[in-house]
């Protein structure tokens, strides 16, 4: 099953954009069949109870779940990749949550029943769950739900977490009482930007205790307690992780499964494909598009489509000669041939040509524009000239040796890297050694700075520039892998941050793009889609318009009719 071009209703209205807490009116949560309209100034939703939306779930069963999941480390909040996020995700809950029957549209209560955002849009208090008990039998309190935000908000030392900037206006953050929890902030931002960082599935809560125990750091712990359906058995590393239903869950009624095992099957790959269609495992992610049409053929199967936050990128380390000078990175960026880089992978994995912001969100260049720019045009002769105009500038007309380019092993990224490196060599005379890591390596030599180009993916929390400009492309961003610093775009992002009004908003993010285009962080390769696919006895779910795959990942709503 194919979809058009998704476009999530909180980032995409102009309530997104312009309503401040003040203006925000009306009931919301679409389980209680209210208005998503717009996030209310006071929400009481200790009524509130999610279930299965068919009206015969039953109780019982295994499912298996066949996704890539061997990370680098256990540190949910540190973390930027489905290895942790599409595994652990299960285990813990949120402040509120995204609603798994509706793809993630709406926010509904989780942890908190409850909130109030203040008139002036600067302080947001919720109010908290009474008797809810961590794994190990401690029970929750506002003291762990400020814990965790005061190490996302401002990490220690020697911690990084990509969602910091989504916080960048809170100030403060005070226990109220046990179970009441307020955040200040230094400016207010529009609603549902907030709610839906609180939102996000990477956001989970964790026990002040456990923070305490651990320096503040979970890189090496693979069961710290949490809140959620689904509590830890055993993980055999590359292979599986085992998880049982905490019969002490909080949602009375959940998890309708008894027990959960999640496989480690690398994304579009044959494996994946195999054990799905042979039914070793219930629901695979990330499959192949040739699997994914034949799973949509299969009586009994179904596959959907979704577009993923995620831009698969060349990072070039701006703090090494000559990759410092835009005019090299220029260079490579225009010839990088996109379309036939999307191609390369059509029958691996489902791509989109792009450049620096989501192109298929509202604040995208419209594509046949794109289309006709250097770097994005089908014929790629300008593209090239000018490319190699910028070298001679530059002083580098006989290119370069010896260049180590670090690949993520991965399906697509092994047919990306041959083809990038030739296309490399034969336009600019580039000539690179391909040094080709684990998925579990990658993320810390592309912190340290261990390469002079790097190929992978990196994820967002939302489609708004406003996330994601931060996180990847500012100077300090905690993604910002290329170590890129352009003070005229960090001032653009801080008037973009600030502005409410559509058209001028707009327009400033045009301007940070066209800086991009001329001074590049990184290098677009594509944007991905993802395919699912499951056997129809699983229910309870509803992938079909998913935005990336790291909000939705509790399973406690998903049941089996067999």
């Amino acid at each position: 099953m194919d979809h058009q071009p998704f476009r999530p209703p909180w980032l995409t209205r102009r309530g997104f954009l312009g309503a401040t807490a003040g203006a925000a009116a009306g009931a919301y949560g679409l389980a209680l069949g209210l208005s998503e309209a717009a996030i209310p100034n006071e929400y009481d939703g200790s009524k509130f109870k999610l279930k299965a939306p068919e009206p015969n779930a039953k109780s019982g069963g295994l499912l298996k779940y066949g996704v890539l999941s061997a990370p680098a480390h256990f540190d949910v909040h540190q973390s930027g990749t489905c290895s942790n996020m599409c595994t652990q995700g299960a285990m813990y809950d949120n402040l509120v949550r995204r609603n798994p029957l509706d793809s993630g549209k709406t926010i509904i209560p989780d942890l908190a029943h409850s909130w109030e955002i203040a008139k002036d849009g600067k302080t947001y208090t919720f109010f908290l769950r009474k008797g809810v008990k961590f794994h190990d039998g401690a029970e929750l309190t506002s003291a762990d739900v400020k814990a965790t935000f005061d190490r996302i908000v401002s990490p220690p030392k020697g911690i990084s977490i990509p969602r910091t900037p989504l916080f960048a206006t809170v100030s403060e953050i005070n226990t109220r009482d046990k179970y009441t929890i307020e955040f200040k902030l230094s400016e207010p931002r529009p609603v549902n930007f907030i709610m839906g960082a609180f939102a996000s599935g990477w956001n989970i809560i964790v026990r002040k205790r456990t923070l305490e125990d651990t320096n503040y750091n979970l890189r090496d712990v693979n069961n710290y307690p949490g809140t959620g359906p689904w509590r830890h058995v055993k993980r055999v590393d590359k292979e599986v992780w085992v998880m049982e239903k905490n019969p002490d869950y909080w949602n009375e009624g959940l998890p309708y499964l008894d027990q959960l095992e999640v496989y480690h099957l690398p994304p579009f790959t044959p494996q994946l494909g195999s054990a799905l269609l042979s039914g070793r495992v219930d629901y695979g992610r990330a499959l192949d598009p040739v699997t994914a049409k034949t799973v949509q053929k299969t009586e009994g199967m179904t596959s959907t489509a979704f577009y993923q936050s995620v831009i698969q990128a060349v990072w070039v380390n701006n703090q090494k000669r000559p990759f410092d000078d835009p005019r090299v990175r220029r260079a490579m960026h225009l010839v990088l041939d996109k379309p036939v880089l999307v191609d390369v992978v059509r029958d691996v994995a489902p791509m989109l040509v792009g450049g620096f912001i989501y192109p298929f969100s509202e604040f995208a260049t419209p594509s046949d524009e794109l289309s006709k720019r250097p770097g994005y045009q089908t014929d790629p002769m300008a593209a090239i000239k000018e490319a190699r105009q910028l070298m001679a500038a530059a002083g580098y007309p006989d290119g370069l040796k010896d260049v180590d380019f670090v690949i993520r092993d991965a399906a697509s990224f092994k047919l990306w890297s041959v083809a990038i490196q030739a296309m490399l060599k034969e336009t600019l005379k580039i000539e690179s050694n391909l040094r080709m890591v684990q998925v579990s390596v990658w993320f810390d030599e592309a912190q340290a700075g261990n390469y002079d180009l790097t190929l992978s993916a990196i994820v967002s929390t939302l489609m708004d520039p406003s996330d994601y400009f931060n996180a990847w492309y500012t100077k300090d961003g905690p993604q910002n892998y290329s170590r890129w610093n352009n003070p005229a775009f960090d001032g653009l992002v801080q008037q973009i941050d600030r502005e409410l009004d559509d058209t001028k908003r707009k327009a400033l993010i045009r301007k940070a793009e066209a800086i991009m285009e001329q001074d590049p962080p990184l290098l677009p390769v594509s944007w991905e889609r993802l395919y699912d696919g499951w056997f129809d006895y699983v229910k309870g779910h509803n992938p079909h318009e998913y935005f990336g795959v790291y909000d939705v990942n509790r399973f406690d709503t998903m049941w089996l009719d067999k």
